[in-house]
């Protein structure tokens, strides 16, 4: 594995592998269902004098167990056992029909008629936002006797299933305390097969089983009390050693969007989490989970094998908004193949963990390596050395709060509008750095993911990029011209001590590079203008209008194939997480200028967050201590 990550062709085979599993699946089987609520002027009901609000489509899929099922099968997995309840309503028969359209087995499916409703989550969306949830089924019970049958069906499908999944969704579900002692029962009677437990509230009852929860359900198991948003990467570590040694089974602490901590008689590792661009729906993405570490725990592949597997898994699962989504073999593949690791990231989210140079504001994210030999370094433009297109994202953000709403722009209400503007900032945060025209392809995503234009009048990446590059031009080209009538200089438009570093490296003989994702023509003209363009001798790279070529990549990937070089002998400087990423694949020196462009120097937090996360080595905020840095990096 490389950053974690397995290799293309051993995930390959992995995937390919799992035809040959066999997974049972018992617990709370529920309904997702999707109403996507007409958001046009409504009537007024004549008898109630409420509004009215149209269902304009439904949709209805598998959720809680159900959905675990629909993650096995898509996964590829040979034989999907489903163990559970339902009701004689008309909820109970779509499960049925949709398990039994999925390939599922369903005779360990106990109907229990009129005492059960099946359980629904329903949820009305609304332009893009979903209202309040309504559920059927919180009021359940189960008998004894059905109790009794349950456990009779599970001990059938965990006689021949590789791994047994057992699911805890709601408290008023099938899994309660005494069902849960049967279950025991069961796992004991089994010793060849694997159970594995995702309960939302009952994780401790279980005993001679792996364990799939969260922080703050790890946290509750173990008596520790913890507030709001008080997760840290030590702390969980914490509690995935104490429940492996208090269980003796591998333990499965997922984290979000900072990865998952795998435990088990080898210790407890990490696996970092992957960096999404554009918008996510973390529903299901935990049943994602749970389905493919049972799938690669089936097919007999390691702990830590399937943590890596079941976090590509759920990447893809949380890119698919408004719906209970599920991972392919295809799908995990590419995202194996595009995944950027998120590094550090309470480090990144807490400036008080930070260590520095002595004497100094540069901050070691990681310790350089002593072996350090640079020959070639890469400069991103904007932000790293130039503040010429300062400002550029307060002409990015309108214009895509009003490429979104389109007409409604002015009338949509403020929490429509905060919603949109959240989606935006989110969004241009995570692909600062990137070309150009990816971003307006996000936007064009994003147009269509709220729904707020008419299919017809969405413009492609390319007319939106028209849009923002005329307004971002008007604001570039007042500078440009008093940089030309010497009303200014160069130096007031570039990042404290910026051309000095760069006569440094080039006195020292390291190649220097420049890459950019605005426009090359732009890059090289801007360059030109703040006087050191003839230092990059003619390697001056960026975008040329073509999503595939990515500048950065392309010349790193020049760099390292036409020297020969090791990762110790090139670096990048950057204040985007695009050139920070591909370096760090690479083996690269990651220097983060986390730089405040209003000033010209002093530290931005908000970029050395996304600069750790994406894997700098080390952050800068200027390069006012030219010297020190360049000691650092044994250029000096």
């Amino acid at each position: 594995m490389s950053d974690g990550i397995p290799r293309p062709e051993e995930l390959a085979a992995l995937l390919a592998s799992l035809g040959g599993v066999s997974v049972a699946v018992f617990g709370d089987f529920c309904l997702d269902s999707y109403w996507v609520l007409d958001t046009a002027e409504q009537e007024l009901s004549i008898e109630t004098g409420l509004e009215v609000r149209r269902v304009r489509e439904q949709r209805y899929s598998l959720g809680g167990a159900g959905n675990v099922v629909s993650n096995l099968i898509d996964l590829g997995v040979r034989q999907v056992r489903a163990v559970g309840i339902i009701g004689s309503d008309l909820f109970g028969a779509h499960m049925l029909h949709l398990l039994a359209t999925r390939g599922a087995d369903t005779a360990g499916v106990l109907n229990l008629g009129d005492a059960w409703q099946t359980m629904v989550y329903a949820k009305p969306c609304r332009g893009g936002k979903e209202d309040n949830r309504i559920d059927f089924g919180a009021f359940n019970e189960v008998s004894a006797a059905a109790a009794d049958q349950l456990a009779t069906l599970l001990d059938h499908a965990a006689s021949q299933s590789d791994v047994v999944v057992l699911n805890q969704q709601v408290p008023a579900g099938v899994s309660t305390p005494e069902m849960i002692r049967r279950i025991n029962g069961v796992i004991a009677m089994h010793p060849r097969t694997r159970f594995i437990v995702d309960a939302r509230d009952r994780a401790g009852q279980y005993r001679g089983a792996m364990l799939k929860l969260n922080s703050r359900e790890a946290a509750r198991l173990l008596g520790v009390a913890t507030g709001p948003g008080s997760s840290s990467e030590a702390a969980d570590r914490g509690f995935a050693k104490a429940l492996f040694e208090k269980t003796g089974e591998p333990v499965y602490l997922t984290r979000g969007d900072h990865g998952m901590l795998v435990a088990d008689a080898s210790g407890v590792t990490a696996v970092r989490g992957i960096q999404i661009l554009g918008p996510t729906d973390p529903v299901g993405a935990g049943d994602t989970v749970v389905a493919a570490l049972a799938a690669v725990l089936g097919g007999g592949g390691d702990a830590l094998t399937a943590g890596n597997v079941a976090n590509l898994a759920a990447s893809v699962t949380v890119r698919k908004l408004q719906t209970t989504g599920t991972a392919t073999p295809a799908e995990i593949l590419e995202a194996a193949r595009e995944a950027d690791s998120i590094y550090a990231p309470d480090l990144a989210g807490d400036l008080r963990l930070a260590k520095y140079l002595d004497n100094s504001e540069i901050e070691l994210v990681e310790p350089l390596p002593s072996d350090i030999h640079i020959k070639h370094a890469i400069f991103d433009h904007d932000g790293t050395l130039s503040v010429l297109r300062q400002g550029w994202e307060a002409v990015m953000e309108p214009m895509m709060c009003r490429a979104v709403l389109g007409e409604q722009f002015a009338t949509a209400d403020a929490a429509v509008y905060q919603t949109v503007l959240d989606a935006v900032r989110e969004f241009i945060d995570k692909t600062t750095g990137i070309q150009t025209l990816v971003q307006m392809q996000g936007l064009v995503r994003l147009v269509r993911d709220y729904g707020y234009v008419p299919a017809d009048k969405i413009l492609d990446e390319h007319g939106y990029k028209t849009i923002y590059n005329d307004e971002l031009l008007k604001r570039i080209h007042t500078r440009v011209q008093k940089l030309k009538s010497g009303e200014l200089e160069s130096k007031d438009f570039q990042i404290k001590n910026a051309q000095p570093l760069l006569e440094a490296l080039h006195g020292r003989g390291v190649k220097l590079y420049l890459a950019s994702g605005t426009d090359v023509a732009d890059v090289v003209a801007e360059a030109k203008a703040m006087g050191y363009a003839d230092l990059f001798e003619g390697r001056i790279f960026g975008a040329v209008g073509d999503v595939k070529v990515e500048a950065k990549k392309i010349v790193l990937e020049r760099i390292i194939q036409e020297n020969n070089l090791a990762g110790h002998e090139f670096m990048t400087f950057g204040d985007g997480p695009v050139e920070i990423r591909e370096t760090r694949k690479r083996g690269g020196i990651c220097v983060g200028v986390a730089s405040d462009e209003l000033r010209r120097f002093g530290l931005n937090p908000a970029k050395r967050t996304r600069l750790i996360r994406a894997g700098a080595t080390v952050i800068v905020p200027d390069y006012s201590q030219l010297s020190l840095l360049l000691r650092a990096l044994r250029l000096q």
